[in-house]
């Protein structure tokens, strides 16, 4: 079969200019692909950080902006091309993204494409529990283990 994904923009969000949402789809679907999921659904929303903040507030008790946030779904549903998972959202600030890249030493391409494989991973089961990626330091839990792994896989890929 295949996956699915929907882009969509936070009302009067304007992206920067780099954002190309037909660049951001493929990157997803390829991701999806060499993970091995089939017949999925995910929704990715670019927001900017009051945006995510007041889903972090209203979801996770926490009162402050954040890079991403990933809701599971679980749903499954028929139609005429098959059966499909809605795996989840996804939400991204857009605006957060370069604090992190600047924070990690890495390129805002590099932290762009491992946002979006670290939120397909939380919506697909996986949980890196209180271990985050930190400069300098390799991952040990499995979830960071794979995203890292995962990301230098698509290392020639240019989203931004």
């Amino acid at each position: 079969m295949a996956n699915r994904i929907f882009i969509s923009l936070m009302e009067d969000f304007t992206p920067p200019e780099w954002f190309n949402e037909q660049k951001v789809e493929s990157y997803c679907l390829s991701v999806l692909e060499k993970l091995g999921y089939d017949g999925e659904e995910i929704s990715v929303l670019f927001c900017n950080d009051e945006y995510i903040q007041e889903l972090n507030k209203n979801y996770r008790d926490i009162d402050s902006p954040t890079d991403i946030l990933s809701f599971e779904n679980g749903e499954e549903y028929s139609d005429d091309e098959g059966k499909w998972l809605q795996a989840g959202d996804i939400a991204i600030s857009l605006e957060t993204l370069p604090k992190n890249a600047e924070y990690f030493s890495v390129s805002q391409n590099e932290e762009f494409k491992r946002l979006l494989i670290h939120g397909i991973l939380h919506l697909n089961g996986y949980d890196h529990g209180e271990e985050h990626i930190e400069s300098g330091v390799a991952p040990t839990d499995e979830m960071l283990v794979l995203q890292e792994k995962t990301l230098k896989e698509f290392g020639d890929i240019n989203l931004i």
